[in-house]
């Protein structure tokens, strides 16, 4: 396959970028997104050039690092796969590939299609924790939980914090990303300590951070790689008017 790929770089944060235009040739149906900028950053390298800086780890869809914009769709064409699980057999020979980093206040530039997305690390921070001592993995069976429960926690837990769905939001809401890590806690009995703080710090610090409010426009669920559902966005919303009426404001401040 022979591309053209049309790639923002941009020094940092303070700094203008703009889309350049590369030329890739003999790539792979069966390699992967960044296998392929692999490819690129090696002719880059070897005509002296500076090479395309991306985010990547575990290259198994679990990390959320591999955050890029792929010809306006957050992690590309390929519905709930990350890039590192987008293969070029999903484009055509001699197409043009458009790829930028996430677009958010809340997220900047750090250089090329590198984002700083340490704003969800400080929500986390905020209250994206438990405090119950549980030692080592107990008998399944010790704590009984239902199971329905059990399942909706678990589909919440699999968000990886990658941040598609605030760059797919118009207005950057990073409310799924939140409402899921509120959700996977809130339904557990090992989340019930911190349960009546935990909205309330967590939705502030996501305020504190830029990010912008929901519309209920569903673009956020419907790029998520890991199609975690909107309905935890109503269980954020009940979570948080909870904390507002259990949780006294002088111990938030204190």
């Amino acid at each position: 396959m022979n591309l053209t790929l049309k790639v923002w770089r941009q020094q940092n944060a303070q700094t203008k970028g703009k889309l350049e235009t590369y030329q890739v040739a003999d790539i792979s149906p069966d390699m992967s997104f960044l296998e392929m900028l692999d490819v690129l950053n090696q002719q880059l390298i070897v005509k002296g050039d500076d090479p395309v800086a991306y985010d990547n780890d575990c290259r198994e869809g679990i990390c959320g690092m591999c955050s890029l914009y792929i010809n306006g769709r957050a992690h590309g064409p390929q519905t709930e796969a990350t890039v590192c699980q987008l293969h070029m057999r999903s484009f055509k020979d001699g197409d043009s590939i458009v790829v930028e980093p996430w677009r958010a206040k809340a997220f900047p530039v750090i250089k090329d299609l590198v984002v700083d997305r340490s704003a969800f690390d400080r929500i986390i921070q905020a209250g994206g924790f438990v405090s119950t001592k549980t030692g080592s993995a107990p008998d399944g069976n010790a704590l009984p939980i239902r199971k329905d429960l059990a399942d909706k926690s678990m589909d919440a837990a699999a968000c990886i914090g990658c941040g598609a769905c605030v760059a797919s939001c118009k207005n950057a809401s990073a409310m799924l990303f939140v409402s899921a890590k509120i959700s996977q806690l809130a339904l557990l009995p090992q989340g019930q300590p911190e349960r009546d703080k935990r909205a309330l710090s967590m939705v502030r610090a996501m305020d504190k951070e830029g990010f912008g409010n929901c519309t209920n426009e569903g673009e956020c669920e419907a790029e998520c790689p890991k199609g975690i559902k909107m309905s935890n966005i109503a269980r954020l919303f009940r979570e948080y008017y909870r904390s507002t009426i259990t949780y006294e404001e002088d111990v938030i401040q204190a």
